[in-house]
Protein backbone atom coordinates (compact mmCIF):
# COMPACT_ATOMS: atom_id res chain seq x y z
CA UNK A 1 0.00 0.00 0.00
CA UNK A 2 1.04 3.40 -0.79
CA UNK A 3 -0.33 6.52 0.77
CA UNK A 4 0.32 10.00 -1.46
CA UNK A 5 -1.01 13.26 -1.80
CA UNK A 6 -4.75 13.54 -3.15
CA UNK A 7 -4.99 15.47 -6.62
CA UNK A 8 -8.22 16.42 -8.16
CA UNK A 9 -7.28 14.16 -10.86
CA UNK A 10 -8.08 11.39 -7.86
CA UNK A 11 -11.85 12.70 -8.10
CA UNK A 12 -14.04 10.28 -9.62
CA UNK A 13 -12.55 7.63 -7.90
CA UNK A 14 -12.35 9.23 -4.38
CA UNK A 15 -15.85 10.07 -4.75
CA UNK A 16 -16.55 6.36 -5.53
CA UNK A 17 -14.66 5.16 -2.48
CA UNK A 18 -16.98 7.85 -0.45
CA UNK A 19 -19.95 6.26 -2.04
CA UNK A 20 -19.06 2.59 -0.81
CA UNK A 21 -18.74 3.97 2.83
CA UNK A 22 -21.97 3.93 4.67
CA UNK A 23 -22.59 6.94 7.09
CA UNK A 24 -20.74 9.49 4.90
CA UNK A 25 -21.76 12.86 5.28
CA UNK A 26 -21.81 14.09 1.71
CA UNK A 27 -23.68 17.49 -0.09
CA UNK A 28 -23.74 18.36 -3.99
CA UNK A 29 -21.61 21.69 -3.09
CA UNK A 30 -18.98 21.18 -0.79
CA UNK A 31 -18.27 17.38 -2.08
CA UNK A 32 -18.44 18.70 -5.80
CA UNK A 33 -15.40 18.45 -8.13
CA UNK A 34 -15.27 21.79 -7.54
CA UNK A 35 -16.03 22.05 -4.23
CA UNK A 36 -12.81 19.71 -3.64
CA UNK A 37 -10.49 21.39 -5.80
CA UNK A 38 -10.86 24.33 -3.93
CA UNK A 39 -9.89 22.57 -0.85
CA UNK A 40 -7.37 21.29 -2.26
CA UNK A 41 -6.09 24.08 -3.61
CA UNK A 42 -6.25 25.58 0.75
CA UNK A 43 -4.60 22.45 1.67
CA UNK A 44 -2.56 20.68 -0.95
CA UNK A 45 -0.42 19.28 1.88
CA UNK A 46 -2.79 17.20 4.43
CA UNK A 47 -4.60 15.20 1.88
CA UNK A 48 -3.98 11.71 1.35
CA UNK A 49 -5.04 8.87 -0.58
CA UNK A 50 -3.90 5.27 0.04
CA UNK A 51 -3.55 2.98 -3.11
CA UNK A 52 -3.57 -0.72 -3.96
CA UNK A 53 -2.06 -1.57 -7.12
CA UNK A 54 -3.24 1.55 -8.42
CA UNK A 55 -6.76 1.48 -6.63
CA UNK A 56 -7.91 4.03 -4.11
CA UNK A 57 -8.90 2.05 -1.15
CA UNK A 58 -8.64 4.43 1.28
CA UNK A 59 -8.51 8.93 1.71
CA UNK A 60 -8.09 11.41 4.60
CA UNK A 61 -8.63 15.57 3.91
CA UNK A 62 -7.39 17.26 6.47
CA UNK A 63 -6.67 21.25 6.57
CA UNK A 64 -6.34 23.65 8.74
CA UNK A 65 -7.40 27.45 9.83
CA UNK A 66 -3.65 28.33 11.54
CA UNK A 67 -4.99 27.96 14.43
CA UNK A 68 -6.41 24.38 14.50
CA UNK A 69 -6.68 21.55 12.15
CA UNK A 70 -9.66 19.57 10.69
CA UNK A 71 -10.53 16.55 9.71
CA UNK A 72 -12.96 15.50 6.84
CA UNK A 73 -13.95 12.58 4.60
CA UNK A 74 -11.59 9.66 6.49
CA UNK A 75 -12.71 6.47 4.49
CA UNK A 76 -11.18 3.05 4.00
CA UNK A 77 -13.31 1.07 1.33
CA UNK A 78 -15.34 -1.66 3.07
CA UNK A 79 -13.05 -4.40 1.40
CA UNK A 80 -9.75 -2.82 3.03
CA UNK A 81 -11.13 -2.28 6.60
CA UNK A 82 -8.99 -3.44 9.94
CA UNK A 83 -6.12 -3.44 7.87
CA UNK A 84 -4.54 -0.61 9.45
CA UNK A 85 -5.35 1.74 6.58
CA UNK A 86 -7.37 4.62 8.39
CA UNK A 87 -4.80 4.49 11.31
CA UNK A 88 -1.72 5.28 8.57
CA UNK A 89 -3.78 8.26 6.76
CA UNK A 90 -4.55 9.75 10.36
CA UNK A 91 -0.73 9.19 11.27
CA UNK A 92 -0.03 11.05 8.22
CA UNK A 93 -2.52 14.00 8.43
CA UNK A 94 -1.55 14.47 11.79
CA UNK A 95 2.21 14.60 10.58
CA UNK A 96 1.36 16.90 8.22
CA UNK A 97 -0.48 19.28 10.02
CA UNK A 98 2.30 19.03 13.11
CA UNK A 99 4.21 20.64 10.25
CA UNK A 100 2.72 23.36 9.76
CA UNK A 101 2.74 24.09 13.40
CA UNK A 102 -0.53 22.60 14.24
CA UNK A 103 -1.21 22.09 17.74
CA UNK A 104 -4.62 20.47 18.15
CA UNK A 105 -7.17 19.16 15.65
CA UNK A 106 -10.61 18.74 15.21
CA UNK A 107 -13.40 16.76 13.39
CA UNK A 108 -17.30 15.75 13.56
CA UNK A 109 -18.66 12.19 13.42
CA UNK A 110 -22.46 11.86 12.72
CA UNK A 111 -23.75 10.21 16.11
CA UNK A 112 -24.97 7.19 14.14
CA UNK A 113 -22.26 6.21 12.72
CA UNK A 114 -20.95 3.89 15.24
CA UNK A 115 -18.25 2.46 13.39
CA UNK A 116 -16.61 5.84 12.88
CA UNK A 117 -17.10 6.44 16.49
CA UNK A 118 -15.46 3.44 17.49
CA UNK A 119 -12.54 4.25 15.09
CA UNK A 120 -12.01 7.48 16.52
CA UNK A 121 -12.36 6.96 19.85
CA UNK A 122 -9.36 3.91 19.55
CA UNK A 123 -7.32 6.52 17.65
CA UNK A 124 -7.23 8.80 20.80
CA UNK A 125 -10.27 11.38 19.55
CA UNK A 126 -12.43 11.63 22.81
CA UNK A 127 -16.23 13.26 22.53
CA UNK A 128 -16.54 16.67 23.75
CA UNK A 129 -19.54 16.71 26.08
CA UNK A 130 -18.87 20.77 26.47
CA UNK A 131 -20.05 22.33 23.10
CA UNK A 132 -22.52 22.43 20.71
CA UNK A 133 -21.82 22.38 17.22
CA UNK A 134 -23.87 24.67 15.16
CA UNK A 135 -23.68 25.80 11.47
CA UNK A 136 -25.95 27.78 9.15
CA UNK A 137 -25.54 26.99 5.49
CA UNK A 138 -24.25 30.51 3.06
CA UNK A 139 -26.24 28.13 -0.13
CA UNK A 140 -28.67 25.55 -0.28
CA UNK A 141 -27.03 22.33 -0.36
CA UNK A 142 -28.61 18.68 -0.93
CA UNK A 143 -27.38 15.96 0.98
CA UNK A 144 -26.03 12.68 -1.03
CA UNK A 145 -26.57 9.54 0.82
CA UNK A 146 -24.33 6.99 1.22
Amino acid sequence: MEIRRMTIGDYEELYALWMSCTGMGLNDLDDSKEGIAGFLNRNPDTCFIAADKDRIIGAIMSGNDGRRGYIYHTSVHPDHRKRGVARRLVEKAMEALKGLGINKVALVVFERNREGNAFWERTGFSAREDLVYRDKAIRVMHRVDT
